[in-house]
């Protein structure tokens, strides 16, 4: 659980309250306390009450469920499902309210029972159900669905402990399961009826049935999903869609015998390997074991998903050669990918489906999204693996591939390098099944998440499948739902907006335009800082709370906030904040600006080198922090367990959003949204959605640095070594040596060494290559917040024209464009959705 800052108020709708509704949500808050908690008001807890307010919030997002669900299938509508193996949904008990419409009601309703909202909403834990980018985007995307009225279902893993979280203690992170689901979830409807068995191992049967070959898969190992059902809410509650999420559990839970011999543990084994499957978001994989358990993982929700919704298709249709034409099921990242095969395996051994029919309803209902142009997360399995794992799979891939294969043959014959370019089979590596590989065949659209990156994927990754296949790949710019991460996360902006643009810019978000009339309005500028200022005493007082660091609201707030990794370049950050640090003690008697920096984020629990860095963060944290030789001029702050929550706290409080990845290696970001919709400045590299905010914002409204993705593929050519560059560089090369010869690590003078040596002769992220550009675009940075009224103008402005980034833009160029289903109709949201520049 995270700490919130106390007292925080929530969006007001602007009417007076149905006194009605306000007795009748006590009367009902009160009955669920009795008869769902067992409890009477005078011995409940926080989370009682919690409960309470959560369960009869539910009561009326489930008519609404039924309601849309029924119609969707009395009017034959088409249905998108959605598989990811991340939802990072959040808490969703004032996400639910502010949907639908009901904030100021509970308020008051709690209120009169003596209980505060902002205090029942810290009862909520963080639903470990994603851990970053990949997660929220699909949490953003079933938000909305619902509010464009599509119908749809998210499918996923209910993960008993998520990622894991996380705690630093000395500097270091340490891993500790996320306990989210100690008090129950009041969110979710078990579903103990709706169970399907996946099956593991064991091996093929083929026989003749009727002059045809009949493949039959003998299982060595069976496991069930359960379902565990999630409500999520659009806008004004018009339409609610669902979240299946699966829980896997053994057939024979308990083997009597086993035990009556006194084998207590060996008689619930089966179980425990069950259950393995879903207690943890991406077990380690370096050991045999973890990489066996991640496919089962993704097996085990990709067959109980596409079962499920076969299984809905039927019981409306009738038949599966419509299935393309009433289901789209979207693969969102590389790891649902095993849906190409399993699909192919129900049509044709579960339904008696000929090859090539089955192979055409596969392709016309499966898309694939892609997150990264990283060949590691382009996910490959051992094929020995494979077999033993998945034996009847294996086959249809073979299968999949020698059809593909011919094809490329045909388009260029001979040409052997092509052929092992785009097989299925990575024969040069131990051979290897290539998953992306694998989605981008067995799909009829492949996006990329912002222009740049489809762009990479036809040049580089993808460069000869696109050949083979060309216009499959196409272009869906990532985009947020603005309900969280701007109503919901910060009401005081909010209020200031709908007092500007009016009322209805929360229902047509491209109304925040309007905002640029005030650019020059020395009042509006006012409130505009006001409020920003008091987002950041409440990040300040939370910090203060949580890491005894006593901040400055008036400093630059500097703000980092993402996954651990090297592509990331959280290096870079923490050597520029060194670089700062010594050129104040250089010259003290300096103007220097005030700046915090705030980082956070996870690392792979396996990820030694992201874990070195969070030390290195949390170590230079405390030289800089107790130097008062600085004044306090530059604090540096890593806020641990990073999620949802602790983001809506920190967002609206930014002042300058860092988004400084390496170029050509973010697929997107929205991170870089959620700072800009809230008023942040971006300074980051042209990668990414960077360029398509750069191109609505104006290049005079961000701070651009550093090499360009065909820059960096020309500095690696010329190799990694960067002596050359350093020599040139006397502050990079002070900074470096600092961190290689123990200046902040006194305890251990070599602590740091591998990082030293990385950035001198390892540059692979180009940290040293892009330092001197990023140095001096961070004193640009400096010289512009001297200049307040220019800040505050830049900063409106990017508020102002970030309303393309909305994710019910990308939502419907899906809707359009892969999907072919039409959004609802009385979901005209934004109705004159404003393109992109570069859209």
């Amino acid at each position: 659980m995270t700490d919130q800052p106390p007292q925080r108020s929530f969006v007001s709708t602007g009417q007076p309250v149905d006194e009605l509704a306000v007795a009748e949500i006590k009367s009902d808050i009160l009955a669920k306390l009795r008869l769902a908690i067992g409890k009477e008001a005078s011995q409940a807890t926080p989370h009682d009450w919690y409960a309470a307010a959560a369960l009869t919030l539910r009561d009326r997002i489930v008519h609404r469920w039924l309601t849309a669900d029924k119609e969707s299938y009395d009017a034959g509508r088409k249905r998108v499902y959605y598989l990811s193996l991340e939802f990072l949904i959040g808490r969703l008990f004032t996400d639910a309210l502010n949907n639908m419409g009901l904030m100021k009601v509970f308020e008051t309703a709690l209120g009169d029972l003596g209980v505060g909202l902002s205090d029942l909403r810290k009862c909520e834990p963080d639903a470990a159900l994603g851990n970053g980018g990949l997660g929220r985007l699909a949490a953003c995307f079933m938000e909305s669905m619902s509010t464009l009225q599509i119908p749809a279902i998210g499918y996923g893993i209910r993960y008993d402990f998520g990622l894991f979280r996380q705690v630093i203690v000395d500097g270091w992170q340490q891993e500790y399961p996320d306990v989210w689901l100690s008090f129950g979830n009041p969110w979710e409807f078990q579903r103990p009826e709706i169970v399907y068995h996946v099956h593991f191992g064991g091996g093929v049967e083929h026989v003749d049935d009727k002059g045809r070959d009949r493949a039959i898969w003998h299982p060595g190992e069976t496991v069930q999903a359960m379902a565990y059902d999630t409500p999520i809410v659009g806008w004004r509650g018009h339409h609610v869609n669902a979240l299946r999420l699966w829980s896997a559990r053994s057939p024979d839970p308990l083997k009597l015998d086993v035990f009556n011999t006194g084998d207590y543990l060996g008689a619930s084994a089966e179980e425990a390997r069950a259950e393995s499957i879903c207690k943890f978001l991406y077990p380690n994989d370096e050991s045999p074991a973890g990489r066996e358990l991640r496919l089962r993982q993704e097996y085990f929700f990709v067959s109980a998903s596409l079962q499920d919704l076969v299984k809905r298709h039927l019981g409306s249709d009738g038949q599966l050669r419509s299935l393309s034409q009433k289901a789209a099921v979207q693969l969102n990242d590389t790891h649902p990918s095993l849906a190409v095969a399993e699909l192919m395996r129900i049509l044709i051994d579960l339904h008696n489906f000929r090859w090539d029919e089955a192979w055409k309803i596969t392709v016309a209902t499966l898309s694939y999204t892609n997150h990264t142009l990283l060949p590691e997360a382009l996910e490959t399995w051992p094929v020995e693996l494979f077999e033993r794992l998945l034996p009847r799979h294996l086959e249809i891939i073979y299968r999949i591939n020698a059809q593909h294969l011919a094809l490329a043959d045909e388009r260029a014959p001979g040409d052997i390098d092509y052929r092992a370019s785009v097989s299925l089979i990575d024969e040069k590596s131990g051979r290897r099944v290539r998953m992306g590989q694998l989605a981008f065949v067995g799909s009829h659209r492949i996006n990329g998440v912002s222009a740049m990156h489809s762009d990479l994927m036809k040049e580089t990754v993808f460069h000869d499948l696109n050949h083979l296949y060309p216009g499959r790949i196409t272009n869906k710019t990532n985009g947020i739902t603005f309900r969280r991460w701007l109503m919901l996360a910060n009401p005081k902006l909010t209020d200031l907006l709908r007092e500007s643009c009016g009322d209805a810019v929360v229902d047509d978000f491209t109304l925040l335009s309007s905002l640029e009339s005030y650019v020059s309005d020395s009042a509006f500028h006012q409130k505009f800082r006001s409020v920003k200022h008091h987002n950041k005493i409440q990040l300040a007082r939370l910090i203060g709370e949580r890491m005894n660091i006593r901040l400055d609201p008036a400093a630059l707030f500097d703000v980092q906030i993402k996954r651990i990794h090297e592509y990331k370049r959280q290096l870079l950050n923490i050597l520029e904040a060194i670089a700062l640090y010594q050129a104040m003690k250089d010259e003290p008697q300096r103007d220097w600006v005030p700046r915090v920096k705030i980082f956070a984020g996870k690392a792979a629990a396996s990820y030694r080198y992201a874990k070195l860095v969070i030390k290195l963060i949390n170590d230079v944290a405390d030289v800089v922090n107790s130097d008062p030789a600085i004044g306090g001029r530059l604090k540096i702050v890593f806020l641990a367990d990073y999620n949802v929550s602790l983001a809506e706290s920190i967002i609206p409080a930014a002042d300058l959003s860092e988004q400084i990845s390496t170029a050509g290696m973010e697929a997107s970001g929205t991170g870089n949204m959620k700072l800009a919709l809230n008023g942040a400045i971006t300074i980051g590299t042209l990668d990414g959605a960077n360029i398509e905010i750069r191109d609505n914002v104006g290049a005079e409204n961000i701070a651009i640095f550093g090499m360009e993705a065909m820059e960096v593929v020309a500095r690696r050519q010329q190799g990694l070594d960067a002596s050359d560059i350093i020599s040139r560089s006397p502050r990079l090369a002070r900074a470096i040596n600092a961190v290689g010869s123990g200046e902040f690590s006194p305890d251990d003078h070599a602590r740091f060494e591998p990082i030293a040596h990385a950035l001198r002769h390892l540059d692979h992220y180009m940290v040293s290559a892009d330092f001197d550009s990023y140095y001096e675009a961070q004193r640009g940075i400096d010289a512009r917040w001297q200049v307040m009224p220019a800040w505050t103008r830049a900063s409106i402005l990017n508020v102002a024209r970030m309303s393309w980034f909305s994710s019910d833009r990308t939502i419907r160029e899906y809707a359009a464009d892969i999907w072919n289903v039409p959004v609802g109709a009385a979901a005209a949201l934004e109705p004159q959705a404003q393109r992109g520049v570069t859209g």
